[in-house]
């Protein structure tokens, strides 16, 4: 972002800014941001009508956000932060690299490392991007450049994508004579199903944003990716968080087992939400015709 202050590990920045464009990604409603960041991974705080979204911002341009031991730490770190923030309800992840999303591993500092230390590394990557898509929040993966390999991976942990008209996504392994090793042979085919999963994955292809969309990989093609990433977390924002929390709950531990006893999960998520207080105010709202506010409690 135009206005953003980049500040140490750990402390925090407050200031008052009309987004200027982020490429054409912009913010046409002022806003105070609280950014915390990691030299290579930011999480910026929305406030004012965005208040409680989160936006984690992947920014090592060198080598197209390639994941190496340093970027992947940060990255978990960023983790941690949003996991930790009680008043976090929504979350976008986003690159501020113009024309990249994330390109996958670092390839160059692959080769410095030993097989043992490959297998080491891929396996933190792993656990590190199922942990991204452990969090209780809803997670909106912005993606308005290439999202190409462990870049793919990543998208595909979050609970709803969001391609701009200048995205290309694909795992292309293969080719590297490798396969996908952080999820994308197991969450790609559980998105799109085990035939076309295979056919991308056998094949190397990359798909651009229509064809993502097409496929099933992307929600929505749109112009701007982060745009429409943030209008969806904005209506999230009309919902209780607890709800919200619950109902990916419900859906992420339920869906994979069989019917009746994904209801159980449902119920059992449900029993959360009853004794709340935002469900007596959603209630209250309602009869008084106005918007509920919502605290999380």
């Amino acid at each position: 972002m135009s206005a953003l202050k980049f500040v140490p590990r750990g402390s925090l920045v407050a200031y008052g800014a009309k987004i200027a464009p982020i490429r054409s990604a912009c913010v046409v409603s002022r806003f105070f941001s609280v950014a915390v960041s990691h030299s290579e991974v930011t999480v910026e705080a929305l406030k004012g009508e965005h208040d409680g979204i989160r936006v984690i911002s992947l920014n090592r341009p060198s080598v197209r956000n390639a994941f190496s031991r340093k970027l992947l730490g940060e990255f978990s770190n960023a983790i941690d932060d949003v996991r930790a923030d009680s008043d976090a309800r929504v979350v976008i992840l986003r690159s501020l690299v113009p024309g990249v999303f994330s390109a996958g591993a670092d390839l160059k500092e692959r080769l410095t490392m030993s097989q043992s230390d490959v297998g080491a590394f891929v396996n933190k990557l792993r656990e590190t991007f199922s942990k991204f898509e452990a969090l209780p929040q809803p997670t909106v993966a912005a993606i308005d450049g290439a999202a190409l390999g462990g870049g793919l991976e990543l998208a595909l942990c979050a609970d709803i994508r969001t391609v701009g008209k200048g995205a290309r996504v694909g795992l292309p392994e293969t080719k590297l004579a490798i396969i996908p090793g952080a999820g994308g042979t197991q969450r790609l085919s559980r998105l799109i199903g085990i035939s076309r999963a295979k056919e991308l994955i056998f094949t190397g292809r990359s798909l651009d944003a229509n064809e993502a969309f097409r496929w099933g990989i992307a929600n929505h093609a749109v112009e701007d990716g982060f745009l429409k990433s943030l209008e969806l977390a904005s209506e999230m924002l009309r919902s209780g968080p607890i709800a919200l929390r619950a109902a990916k709950a419900a859906i992420t531990t339920g869906t994979p087992l069989d019917l009746a006893t994904g209801l159980k999960v449902e119920q059992l998520c449900y029993n959360e939400v009853i004794p709340t207080d935002d469900r007596m105010e959603a209630l209250k709202a309602m009869s008084e015709k106005r918007p509920p506010l919502f605290k999380g409690r």
